[in-house]
């Protein structure tokens, strides 16, 4: 069942929800995560062996130790489905929806 929302303008607007983020096309710029107000997301580090480690903030210490970074969907319930993180998204890595 998908929600949806009249605007004041009478337009009918469904809300998408983020479902996924391509890992591969990922860079880890943390730009989806400053937009999103709702802590729906969580930047991790890879390291050499594939592990993932949550980062605690941009400035980590331990940064030099990952492969790379990636952004992940850590808080999926937390999501209004506003899409502010996938236009903000340099690399389009989100794949979006109605709710289940």
């Amino acid at each position: 069942m998908a929600y949806s929302v009249t605007l004041p303008s009478g337009v009918e607007w469904i809300p998408q929800f983020a479902q996924e983020i391509e890992e591969e096309k990922c860079i880890g710029c943390g730009r989806c995560f400053k937009v999103c107000g709702r802590d729906v997301l969580q930047l991790v580090g890879i390291d050499e062996d594939g592990e993932r480690i949550a980062v605690a903030s941009e400035d980590d210490e331990d940064a030099d130790e990952y492969v790379r970074m990636i952004m992940t969907i850590a808080h999926p319930e937390n999501c209004v489905g506003c899409e502010a993180c996938s236009k903000i998204c340099p690399k389009k890595c989100y794949t979006h929806g109605p709710a289940a």
